[in-house]
């Protein structure tokens, strides 16, 4: 590839889930394949309050608890050789939202399916849900299951 190209970009949407640690291991196998970087996102968000008083709210303390989860779990998905080029995002808001915008200009999306019991295997979770309705590249909606089938 010439320096000159421009170099993909694949978007992953990470939140701790078992769906999450498949999207971020599918993305990162894409990525290598179609030579692109992986753009790890994280959205957090701070509690807000609710009633006529609100839990105490410190958002240095969220902001550090949101970067110590975002970093277990890289850490636990790819332990200390995280794939070349990694980019890493923590962002505040709405985790649909935040991916959707992430989307822009991005090759894929790609996100974790969550959903219990035999009914909800049926259904999108709402953030994938919104995300494939949404983004502005293709979507790759990831299955903890589907992570197996392709091994």
């Amino acid at each position: 590839m010439d320096s000159s190209e421009p170099v993909g970009r694949v978007v992953v949407g990470v939140d701790g889930s078992p769906t999450s640690h498949a999207a971020l291991r599918w993305a990162a196998r894409y990525a290598g394949m179609a030579g692109a970087v992986v753009e790890a996102v994280y959205a957090w968000d701070t509690p807000s309050s609710s009633g006529w008083t609100g839990p105490a709210i410190d958002p240095e303390f969220d902001l550090e608890q949101a970067h110590e989860r975002f970093t277990q779990e890289l850490h636990s998905v790819f332990g200390d050789d995280h794939p070349a080029g990694l980019r890493e995002l923590l962002v505040e808001g709405d985790p649909s939202e935040v991916l959707i915008r992430a989307s822009q200009g991005a090759d894929l999306l790609v996100v974790g399916r969550r959903g219990v019991g035999g009914f909800a295997r049926a259904m999108l979770g709402s953030v994938s849900q919104r995300c494939a309705q949404h983004a502005a590249c293709p979507v790759v909606i990831v299955r903890p299951d589907q992570e197996q089938d392709a091994a």
